[in-house]
């Protein structure tokens, strides 16, 4: 079992995240997110062309249909089941098409516009803003509701305390890699939400490790004070915890690099979540615990 002084160097670990979350608050509020059509509305579409096109040469012909749509997002995208005779892009306009006489009338403005090309509709995705504000509202009720489940459960099971380090040690967890997104423009989707849900699950199951250690080993070292109990508990399963986070990292980061563009939403998200997650269940969530336990002992002795 190693011997790691993981307690004593909790103040510059607290400081850090401290340092990590208020620049992560910082980069949210000056860029902002990438919300993708989910949470923003309009229309999705991948299409296919049997020759290739710039960007520019995309949004010019766009342009032709409707002068707003110079600020169309377009990705070159190569999806698993493409094929080298065509060239697969994302368009996304801010305009939304609920009736099937309008979404036809702008395929066939597509069709004019590019009829050089053979083009083929492989996908549309239609959102109107109501229904994105909808969505957008709803995914955060979820992200709150599991918060409040999972403080609930850690009390049932542990105390008070524990729960509350564990949902602070979680809400690290999301507002550092909520950093991470807006940082590098990662569309904020509902495969994003997925990931931060999966990711509060992965999480809180590595604190609950460490927690069920530390009340293990109150119970049978009643003598020995938090720091060191708590010391004791983190070596005895840091093994465990970094096997665990590392092979979680490979099967995600892989993910990433080779899943495509449907699944990086998600897989950036618990690429970034298993590291910070495991960090604060070791450095973050246990100090909690500490100042709580040793701020009730005070109390209670006065």
């Amino acid at each position: 079992m190693p011997n790691i002084d993981f307690v004593g160097k909790r103040t510059f670990f607290i400081y850090l995240s401290l340092a990590l979350i208020l620049f992560s608050v910082i980069v949210i509020f000056v860029k902002g997110f990438n919300f993708g059509v989910d949470f923003s509305g309009g229309s999705e579409i991948i299409v296919s062309f049997d020759k290739s096109y710039t960007i520019d040469e995309l949004r010019n012909g766009l342009q032709k249909i409707n002068p707003d749509y110079a600020t169309a997002k377009i990705i070159q995208t190569n999806p698993g089941g493409g094929t080298l005779e065509r060239f697969f892009y994302i368009i996304t306009v801010r305009d939304s098409f609920p009736i099937l006489e309008e979404k036809q009338a702008f395929i066939n403005s597509l069709e004019e516009s590019f009829s050089d090309s053979s083009l083929n509709i492989e996908q549309f995705n239609d959102v109107s803003g109501y229904a994105a504000r909808e969505i957008r509202s709803y995914a955060w009720y979820a992200v709150i509701i599991a918060l409040i489940v999972l403080l609930a459960y850690i009390t049932i099971r542990f105390q008070f305390s524990y729960g509350v380090g564990a949902i602070l040690a979680l809400a690290h967890d999301v507002i550092i890699t909520l950093g991470f997104y807006s940082l590098f423009g990662i569309e904020m989707n509902l495969t994003a939400i997925a990931a931060f849900l999966t990711l509060a699950g992965y999480s809180l199951n590595d604190t609950i490790v460490v927690y069920d250690r530390i009340r293990e080993n109150r119970t049978k070292n009643r003598g020995m004070d938090i720091e060191r109990v708590t010391n004791k508990s983190i070596n005895e399963v840091i093994v465990r915890s970094l096997n665990t986070s590392l092979t979680t990292f490979i099967v995600v980061f892989i993910m990433l690099l080779l899943g495509g563009r449907s699944i990086a939403s998600f897989a950036f998200g618990l690429t970034v979540g298993v590291i910070i997650g495991t960090y604060s269940s070791l450095y973050i969530a246990s100090p909690i615990v500490i100042g709580m336990v040793k701020r009730r002992k005070k109390t209670q002795k006065a």
